[in-house]
């Protein structure tokens, strides 16, 4: 199983529920510094596609050790190696930062290795509106996300969107978790069971 949504949609504490309640094995965003973003934030139009390479070889192994792993038993990943290219580099593309080139190639580069890929056998699209984003990340109190403009975040969400209606790759079950609340209210946590369950057959 997959999780995607965009920043403060709920995919860390629906994935640790998922663990909790199925026995998943989690697979979380790898940890590793991107050696580029530095210069990135420096010169972005310069460093876009080392960047956005690096994220896409370290997501390619990810899903690749959960290829292995979800042999002995179900998996779950935080975040997919699609988001990556239907979400963050598109975003950059559309904003002139990376060029038709750059994209070009990397978008050759990224569909070679998704029909590479296993798909997962369910995506969990999580959404929520705008305001929902922001009171969550203001809630978490993390200084990065606190600065991020809402223009961004409103891209971001309309590309989430745009993916979510295009992808085609396994079943989606598609939750709003504006209005919910699944780590404190009983009701939306059966609510939630109930739809996964169902998901699940």
């Amino acid at each position: 199983m997959a999780v995607a949504g965009t920043i403060g949609a709920g995919k860390t504490s629906l994935t640790a529920w998922l663990v909790k309640r199925y026995g998943f094995r989690p697979f979380y965003e790898p940890n590793d510094e991107n050696p580029y973003l530095a210069d990135f934030y420096a010169d972005m139009k310069a460093y876009a596609l080392r960047s956005q390479l690096f994220f896409l070889a370290h997501r390619t192994k990810l899903h690749q050790e959960l290829d292995r792993a979800a042999s002995h038993g179900p998996v779950v990943i935080d975040r997919t190696i699609y988001e990556d290219a239907e979400i963050f580099a598109k975003n950059l593309h559309r904003q002139k930062i990376l060029d038709d080139r750059d994209f070009g190639v990397y978008r050759t580069l990224y569909e070679s290795l998704r029909d590479s890929l296993r798909p997962p056998d369910l995506l969990v699209a999580l959404t929520c509106s705008l305001k929902a984003t922001k009171r969550r990340i203001a809630t978490r109190g993390r200084a990065m996300e606190a600065e991020i403009p809402d223009a961004y975040l409103r891209r971001l969400h309309k590309l989430y969107e745009e993916w979510f209606e295009s992808y085609t790759l396994s079943p989606v079950v598609r939750i709003d978790t504006t209005e919910l609340d699944y780590v404190e209210n009983l009701v939306d946590l059966i609510e939630l069971q109930n739809t996964i369950d169902r998901a699940l057959g």
